[in-house]
């Protein structure tokens, strides 16, 4: 396959793959929620900075900045997950794979999207649902005196990060079908 003429760009995977229409638009949704988590790395630190100087110069600790820590901490890393798929950055063991063909790895890569990845999220995201919802419905918020109210608020990430995991799996599925199968 020529990759000038197809547009297929390989990737740290080593595997090129074309650029579609929906995973353009997919990866730009995915990429919008990136640079969301990336400021909130920066937000973390801000907190944590804070924390530390109430904590050891004005001998003030505090429950809601210690649960703001890991609030931040949680929803960068979930909204980072999906960003890191489709950035090519995660971990990816390719000791046999990097000996086989360019269609055999792109076989490979389908059945994994297909039964690993879509599988995954689909089960994750069934069981996120209704605990996201119970949690709003009962308005649950921090058990410690003092905590952050809307617990809730961070259960929804649990959904939001699958969901966006499941449209970047989907973003490299059409690009591997494309890769496989050409544009029909």
């Amino acid at each position: 396959m020529n990759t000038e003429k197809s547009g297929a760009q390989a990737g740290p995977s080593g595997i090129a793959l074309p650029v579609t229409g929906f995973s353009r638009g997919a990866d730009r949704v995915i990429g919008w929620f990136g640079e969301i988590a990336s400021a909130l790395w920066t937000v973390l630190v801000a907190v944590i900075v804070v924390q530390v100087v109430a904590r050891y110069a004005f001998n003030k600790g505090s429950i809601t900045m210690e649960e703001l820590q890991w609030h931040l901490y949680a929803i960068g890393f979930m909204l980072g997950i999906s960003f890191t798929e489709i950035r090519e950055r995660n971990v990816r063991i390719d000791v046999l794979a990097e000996r086989f063909s360019q269609r055999t790895r792109l076989w490979i890569e389908l059945g994994g999207i297909v039964t690993m990845l879509l599988t995954f999220c689909g089960f994750v995201i069934w069981f996120a649902v209704p605990y996201f919802w119970s949690s709003f419905q009962l308005n649950e918020t921090s058990a410690s005196p003092g905590g952050l109210p809307y617990r809730w608020f961070l259960k929804s990430f649990i959904v939001t990060a699958f969901v966006l995991l499941a449209l970047a799996g989907l973003s490299r599925l059409s690009r591997v079908w494309v890769a496989l199968f050409g544009r029909r």
